[in-house]
């Protein structure tokens, strides 16, 4: 990695695009500070410290939804708008031939996505200023304006990052949004590693315990990064034969190829998905002033509440708080089921098969059509159940620790699966560009 990037700077347009890239975070990182007018901070900030179960939402942005800055939506409206419209493309036949169409209809794509984000943006946005005026937090109390000022003001922040993204995609290094949401992330680590040193080195009873405590420590991390990449890349490729056809008076195909079918098909989106359902119901109940559990007199609501909060799984101290770790069961049900749903929505056996006997191409042993279909099925399926299962190891190993050590950190299996695959991603694209620019110097010469 570090080869890569030092090769890339001594080529003149790579080192450019790298330092916009770098110029344009700074830009990101001083919105962050920037407080929305007439919120009071502090308050928002106390409010965050006691629903600790927001931390999801807080780490995507980088701390700026707890500090409540123009940037406090960050880029999650751009993040579900994409979803939603991917989602949308099997449902809706417009969508469907435009996503078929080619660079012109992912660009059309596109712009319905920026569309969206800014409607969700401004729903968000709304919902926030109503909640926190009704609540007290607005310094200048519940009016027209004062929720005009802070609606406007979120959502422009939140337009603001994803032009920022955009041209980091078209002037910089790597995919703009995937950037921004990677430098939101790896900016919380510093913070959570000091409260890990704090709490199990520097506070341990002697210096043994501690040594001990920080090699824990690094080996969960460096362990937990280096399975995020073997899930990564892993992939099966299945063989795909193409058969000879006479083209005029030459005789063309008979080449060999494969169909790469990556083990995590689905990516961060199923973990992406079931934390946003947890999380929902608790924030809600967190405006309307309704708290998780915290004792035997408790109501039913507030019990099922803490099932859905991650804090409260995998606390051994007794059974009556163990019995919450039910939730962990169900939020792994629910990565399973997700895998296979965006993997049946972004995979389609059928038409790739149909795409290979259009071609002349088939899997050697396999016949074309129907077999096809049901080998590839058979396949992807037991490839995505590998892969779920995998990304429930991935995000269970941080809640694990935080439930039953007390390690809370803002960063959990979604960062770090999205900081591996982001940094993948981004050195790949360093590379070619590095092999175009190798290529074109030796045609030129």
């Amino acid at each position: 990695m570090f080869e890569t990037v030092r090769n890339a700077f001594k080529i003149k347009d790579l080192r450019k695009k790298i330092l916009y890239t770098f110029m344009v975070l700074i830009v990101v990182r001083i919105g962050c500070q920037l407080p929305v007018p007439g919120v009071d901070a502090s308050v928002i900030s106390r409010f965050f410290e006691e629903h600790n179960s927001l931390d999801f939402f807080n780490q995507l942005t980088g701390g700026s939804f707890s500090q409540m800055s123009i940037f406090a939506l960050n880029i999650t409206p751009y993040i579900t708008s994409s979803i939603i419209l991917q989602l949308l493309t099997i449902a809706i036949p417009r969508l469907e031939e435009l996503h078929k169409d080619g660079e012109e209809g992912r660009k059309k794509i596109a712009e319905y996505t920026r569309y969206v984000s800014i409607a969700l943006a401004i729903i968000e946005s709304a919902a926030m200023a109503i909640g926190f005026g009704n609540a007290g937090y607005l310094t200048e109390g519940v009016s027209f304006t004062s929720i005009s000022v802070i609606i406007v003001s979120l959502s422009a922040g939140s337009a603001v990052l994803m032009w920022l993204g955009e041209q980091i995609t078209e002037k910089g290094v790597g995919n703009g949004i995937s950037i921004i949401l990677l430098y939101n992330i790896v900016s919380r680590i510093p913070e959570d590693m000091t409260a890990l040193y704090e709490k199990f080195v520097s506070g341990a009873s002697n210096v043994t315990n501690g040594l001990l405590a920080a090699l824990v420590i690094l080996a969960v991390i460096i362990g937990t990064i280096v399975f995020i990449i073997i899930l990564s890349d892993g992939e099966r490729r299945i063989n795909v034969q193409y058969s000879k056809k006479t083209q005029g008076r030459k005789l063309i195909g008979g080449q060999s190829s494969h169909i790469p079918l990556k083990v995590n098909t689905a990516g961060v989106i199923p973990v992406i998905f079931a934390g946003s359902l947890f999380q929902m119901p608790i924030v809600i109940a967190g405006f309307a002033g309704v708290q998780p559990a915290s004792g035997d007199g408790t109501s039913l609501g507030q019990k099922l509440l803490k099932v859905l909060n991650q804090n409260a799984w995998c606390n051994f101290e007794s059974f009556g708080e163990f019995k919450y770790t039910l939730g962990l069961v169900i939020y792994v049900l629910l990565l399973i089921f997700f895998a296979y749903f965006y993997t049946s929505i972004t995979f389609n056996p059928q038409e790739v098969s149909m795409n290979m006997k259009k071609q002349g191409g088939f899997i050697p042993g396999i016949r074309p059509g129907k077999p096809t279909i049901e080998y590839l099925t058979k396949v992807l399926n037991s490839i995505v159940f590998i892969g779920a299962i995998g990304l429930a190891i991935v995000a269970i190993i941080p809640i694990f620790f935080s439930g039953a050590f007390g390690a809370d950190v803002s960063f959990g299996g979604t960062s770090l699966i999205i900081i591996v695959g982001v940094v993948l991603e981004t050195l790949k694209q360093i590379e070619s560009q590095m092999l175009v620019r190798h290529y074109r110097g030796f045609i030129s010469d």
